[in-house]
């Protein structure tokens, strides 16, 4: 507008300084100031439009929010209520394997480890595995439920357990949460991964010794998750702790665990997770464990009683090209647990009068893991356990006859498997383990396969 008030002041000037020579320019000049008036009301014109299609916009917007916010409303109108449809998500997980042994499965043992739960080596041929039905589903907007139904084979005969059911606090803020039921324990990395999600068909040693396969009861879990750019957990549990590590009747809190998780990424194709935990139960009474056979003999059973701690860590690195795993990927992973344990031994079938030892515990074991994934659908990997124990007591032949003396030999495994994953949902595996657990070594083979029917959720890091 000032460059036309210009145009406009130089005219007239023009005009009455030379009347008879301006004639002919004013008209030029004339012409211009239309030009630039016309330019001028188009660009303002440009400009109303935009203004208009924004202001359009963002009622269009406003509406779709609000509209949105009314099905929240009616929804959690209609959650409180009850008048909605049940719709759970059902998972139903198929395993099935066939296994080859060298030695007799039945006489399977780790030396210096009293074996409890079904840590063996499982059924030889043909068995359908670790079978699992999963239904879950948020009740309502405050809590989630989830209950497992596994199915196995355990000495020639199929056996149901009901292996989690518990319910969990959604949106509770401040990085809380609640769990309350039977469930997994966090202790350790793996133990709270169903066993279909294993990276082996079989668990590491330590797991196999001092859990029985994995540390699971009914109790109550609170975690807690810090509002940081690192990654940070904290959580307890209180647990009834009649389960093996466990033993005997509680009618409180038997058994506790403490753990803390910290990671984070490392640029975009790395991240890494490190956790601490510990769980004891100070009062363990009558824990029952297989122990081992001589001579064609019967197994003795033997009983715990006593205090029993167990101490871990576990470290967890993983790698993607450009932060994206669907292609290739790597994971390395460790785990070492420490067991305490100071009480007595009692053989359950030696009397009567019974045999007993005062026991004085200690035991430890790692195991070590590399994944690698170098096709959309091939993974291999490979595994390396190794145990040791320094077990004492009063009578040396009582600690034997509970499978508690190492027999001056350290368990060790390698391991080797090979996959094939056609989808997200199946997966076929070969694997071979050399068990060097006790003097003969074994050979074991599996063929695996494991398929995911139904709704299928995330998985932990």
């Amino acid at each position: 507008m000032h460059k036309i008030f210009f145009v406009t002041a130089a005219i007239a000037a023009i005009s009455s300084i030379n009347p008879v020579w301006a004639d002919s320019d004013i008209e030029a000049l004339r012409k211009q100031v239309e030009a630039l008036k016309k330019d001028y009301e188009q660009r303002i014109n440009a400009l109303e439009n935009r203004l208009k299609q924004s202001e359009e916009k963002a009622q269009l917007a406003q509406q779709k929010v609000e509209h949105v916010a009314e099905k929240v409303e009616k929804t959690k109108t209609t959650s409180r209520t009850g008048q909605r449809n049940f719709n759970p998500e059902i998972s139903l997980i198929l395993d099935g394997r066939y296994a080859d042994f060298n030695n007799d499965s039945d006489a399977y043992k780790l030396p210096g480890f009293a074996l409890g739960n079904e840590a063996g080596l499982g059924e030889e041929g043909f068995s359908i595995g670790h079978t699992e039905l999963t239904i879950s589903a948020n009740a309502d907007d405050k809590f989630y439920g989830k209950a497992t139904l596994a199915i196995h084979d355990h000495e020639g005969e199929t056996e149901t357990d009901l292996e989690e059911a518990y319910i969990q606090t959604l949106g509770l803020g401040h990085g809380l949460t609640l769990k309350a039921g039977r469930f997994y324990s966090a202790i350790g990395y793996l133990n709270e991964q169903h066993e279909h999600l294993w990276d082996f068909a079989d668990a590491p040693l330590i797991y196999r010794g001092l859990f029985g396969d994995q540390l699971r009861d009914d109790g109550l879990q609170v975690t807690y998750v810090a509002p940081t750019d690192t990654f940070m957990q904290i959580g307890t549990e209180l647990f009834r702790g009649d389960r093996f590590p466990g033993g005997g009747s509680h009618d409180g809190v038997g058994a506790w665990t403490v753990f803390a998780n910290i990671g984070g990424d490392i640029g975009i194709e790395h991240s890494w997770q490190l956790g601490l935990n510990h769980w004891r139960e100070n009062d363990v009474d009558d824990r029952t464990s297989g122990g081992h056979s001589h001579e064609g003999a019967a197994a003795e059973t033997s009983s715990y009683s006593g205090d029993s701690k167990i101490s871990s860590l576990d470290l967890v690195y993983k790698w993607a090209p450009n932060g994206n795993p669907t292609s290739q990927n790597f994971k390395l992973q460790f785990e070492y647990f420490d067991l305490r344990e100071d009480g007595s031994i009692t053989m359950l079938n030696s009397g009567p009068p019974e045999e007993f030892s005062t026991y004085d515990g200690q035991k430890d074991g790692w195991y070590a893991q590399a994944i690698y994934q170098f096709k959309p659908h091939w993974r291999t990997g490979i595994r390396y356990d190794r145990l040791s124990s320094n077990n004492k007591g009063s009578d040396e032949d009582v600690l034997a006859e509970a499978g508690l003396d190492d027999e001056g030999h350290t368990p060790e495994r390698y391991s080797a498997m090979l996959e094939w994953l056609p989808s997200e949902y199946s997966r076929i595996r070969l694997q071979y383990n050399r068990d060097d657990s006790y003097e003969d070594a074994d050979n074991q083979v599996f063929l695996q396969y494991t398929l995911s029917l139904g709704s299928h959720g995330a998985h932990q890091f």
